[in-house]
This record gives C-alpha cells, sequence and structure tokens, in this order.
C-alpha cells in the first residue's frame, strides 16, 4: 500500500495519543484534587468512579441516534472542545457538588465521543489498513499508559494539581485541532434529521433496528456479546484488584503500585508482538487467543499467594488483552456497517455499563459475606467460561456477512 493512504491514519493516531495522555493526566490531577476539596475522604474519590457508569446509563439509550444522525468529524470536533472547556473550569470550582456535576457532564460527552470516533475509525479506514491500525493504536494506548502517569506525577512535583488539569484541557484543544486536518468523509447532513434525533418515536425504532440486525445477523452480534461479557466480567472483577493485592497477598502499597507497572510492561510487549504478526493473524484468531491468554492470567492472579505470581498473572493478561482488543476493534468494523454502528454500539454498551454495575455489586456482596478471595475466583472462573465460549463460536464469513448486511440496510 502506498505510504500516502496512511497520512491520516497516522494523525488519528497522533490526536488518539494526545488525547488519552491527557485522560491519565486528568484522572491523576482529578483524584488528588477531589482528596484536597473533601478533606481526604477517600469515600469523595469513590464516588467519582460511580460517575462515569451512572453517565453512560443516562446517554448510551440515545446517543447512537444522535452520532449516526451527525457529521461525525465535526461530532469529533465539537466534543473535544466542549470537554476540554469542561475540564478547563474544574479548578476555579471549590463545591465538590458542582465537581461532581461537571464530571457528569464530561461522562455524557465521553460517552458520546466513544460511538462517534468508533463510526469515524471505521470510515477512515481502508479494509486492508484496519487490524494494523488497531495494532498500533493498543501501542499508544499502552504507551498513554505508562506516559501520562509519569507526566502527571513530574507536573504535580514542579507545579500544581490545577496545572496538571490545564495540561488535560489543552491537550483535548490540540486532539480536536489535529482531527480538523482529517477529511469530511460524509458532506452535509439533511435538514432537520438534528430535532428528529430527539424524538421518543426515533430512538423506539432505532432500539428496534438495533434488535432486528441483531437478529438477522445473530454470529455477530453473538461474538460482540460474548466478547464484551468477557470485558465486563474483567472490569467488575478489577474493582476487587486493590483489595485482593493489600488484604489477601498482603502486599504493601509499592508493591501494589509495581504490579500496575508491571501490566503496563505487559500490554506495551502484546501491543509490539501483535503490529509485527497482525498481517498473519486472523480476526478470529486474535479475539480467541486473546481471551484466553486473559483467562489464564486472571486464574494465574486468583490463585497467587506472593508478589511474583500476581505479577506473572498481570503480566500475561495485559499482554493477551492486547490481542484481544486489537481483533475485536477489527470485528466490528468489518462486520457492522458504518450508518448503523453507533446505535448498535450504544445500545450494547448500555448493556454492558448494566452488566459491569451487577457484577461489580455481586462480586462486593461475596467479598462482604464471604471472602476477598471467593469473590475473585468466582470472577476468574466466569472469564474462562465466557473465553471457552468465545473459543467455541463460529464466526461471519466476512463475504457472506457484508451482503447480508448490505441487504439489511437496504431494507431499513
Amino acid at each position: 500500500m502506498a505510504e500516502a493512504n496512511w497520512r491520516n491514519p497516522v494523525i488519528l493516531l497522533i490526536s488518539i495519543g494526545i488525547a488519552n495522555v491527557g485522560a491519565w493526566i486528568y484522572l491523576i490531577a482529578l483524584n488528588l484534587s477531589v482528596l484536597q476539596r473533601a478533606d481526604g475522604s477517600a469515600f469523595a474519590v469513590a464516588a467519582l468512579y460511580a460517575i462515569a457508569p451512572a453517565a453512560m446509563l443516562v446517554t448510551n439509550g440515545w446517543g447512537g441516534s444522535i452520532v449516526d444522525r451527525f457529521n461525525k468529524k465535526q461530532l469529533i470536533i465539537s466534543l473535544d472542545i466542549s470537554r476540554a472547556i469542561l475540564i478547563g473550569l474544574l479548578p476555579f470550582i471549590h463545591s465538590l457538588e458542582m465537581i461532581y456535576l461537571l464530571v457528569f457532564l464530561l461522562g455524557i460527552l465521553n460517552a458520546l465521543f466513544v460511538p462517534a470516533s468508533m463510526v469515524y475509525v471505521s470510515m477512515l479506514l481502508a479494509p486492508e489498513q484496519r487490524k494494523r491500525f488497531n495494532s498500533f493504536r493498543s501501542l499508544v494506548d499502552s504507551g498513554a499508559f505508562f506516559l501520562g502517569p509519569a507526566i502527571a506525577g513530574v507536573l504535580l512535583v514542579i507545579s500544581s494539581v490545577e496545572v496538571a488539569i490545564a495540561i488535560n484541557a489543552a491537550a483535548l484543544l490540540g486532539s480536536g485541532l489535529l482531527v480538523t486536518l482529517l477529511p469530511n468523509l460524509e458532506g452535509k447532513k439533511v435538514k432537520g434529521e438534528k430535532a428528529e434525533s430527539i424524538s421518543w418515536t426515533l430512538l423506539k425504532q432505532d432500539l428496534a433496528m438495533v434488535l432486528a440486525f441483531s437478529k438477522s445477523n445473530s454470529n455477530v452480534a453473538r461474538v460482540y456479546l460474548v466478547f464484551s461479557g468477557l470485558m465486563v466480567a474483567a472490569t467488575a472483577l478489577d474493582s476487587m484488584e486493590a483489595a485482593f493485592s493489600i488484604e489477601v497477598l498482603q502486599l504493601r502499597e509499592e508493591e501494589y503500585g509495581l504490579l500496575v507497572s508491571v501490566a503496563g510492561a505487559g500490554i506495551i510487549a502484546g501491543s509490539i508482538l501483535t503490529t509485527i504478526f497482525v498481517k498473519k493473524l486472523s480476526v478470529a484468531f486474535l479475539m480467541q487467543i486473546g481471551a484466553i491468554g486473559t483467562a489464564a492470567g486472571y486464574l494465574t492472579y486468583a490463585f497467587s499467594s506472593s508478589f511474583y505470581g500476581a505479577a506473572a498473572g498481570f503480566f500475561v493478561l495485559a499482554f493477551a488483552l492486547a490481542f484481544a482488543n486489537t481483533g475485536f476493534q477489527t470485528f466490528y468494523q468489518e462486520q457492522i456497517p458504518a450508518d448503523i454502528l453507533g446505535r448498535v454500539s450504544s445500545i450494547y454498551a448500555l448493556l454492558e455499563a448494566m452488566g459491569i454495575i451487577a457484577l461489580t455489586l455481586g462480586f462486593g456482596a461475596v467479598s462482604y459475606f464471604f471472602s476477598i478471595r471467593l469473590a475473585v475466583i468466582i470472577g476468574c472462573f466466569g472469564i474462562v467460561v465466557i473465553a471457552l465460549i468465545l473459543w467455541r463460536l463460529d464466526f461471519p464469513h466476512n463475504e457472506e456477512h457484508q451482503s447480508n448486511a448490505k441487504a439489511f440496510l437496504k431494507e431499513s
């Protein structure tokens, strides 16, 4: 492929990288800011982590309907600028309640940004670019995992929380400006669609369309939802991570911090290997071997009794996630038409958010009434079962599925 064809994907990768580094800086700085304003209350910081799922629940039912009817490039730029403005306001607000409100509004914007960027990436990339782009994206994300906290630490030493938050706002502005260099892939939208997008009737029609697509493309929906179930279980299990490491494994706080670094090293190693071999690996294999490796890593972690066992588990699961995420991103780009991807992904994400909340509460209840280790072991075996189901699933054949998808769009 001609190198010029990679100009736009490279610009998009740089934009994603800048935004991701800024997001890590923001996360660390915001936690410290809330901790300061709440007089050291750990509960006040923990409440921050409940806001994002709440915003997702509020937004995902209708977010995809808006995304599919707006110009994606313009929407991404608008969301980046809006998020930058809201984050820029945070240092000037001293009321904890107002901070929570702003974070909730940011959660809504983020919940819109995710499907908008998913659709735009799918539209921008040529089919032969997808796997390689997604492998590089995994590498960029893992790089941000290391760079973001490191930069945040330096900023907090030489300046203040307020400056770190302002850096994140600037990063989002920079990301939005880079998107302006990318092509407009849709042209002008039909007048009246914006007003129509808030109609309850239209939302019900869109829900019916997603259900119809899922029914007529059941193999696609099955793979998507099973893989999402794996990620839901992993996310819920991560809520037990700190308590398990410190209370069960008796690790010191600095050892737990090192575990996080080991996970970062694992995903970077996995991402590098994925970029090298991605052309030779099928999407199905990337998702399936990634899922099995993730399950193996969690099992190793659950039955470990020392730092070294836990570190091995963290490295393996993070390493495998690089393969799994690359495969999954390529899968939905190939199998779900861009015209309806926003609505399909938003409705599925609504189910994911509900699952995360339910499983997190369930693991918490098991740890409270029984033990933390039992909760972690149950969660890990759940991940193993889901990974085995994914391994046995029949993945759709591209040519056959694409004809089915085109027929569905014509009927819709």
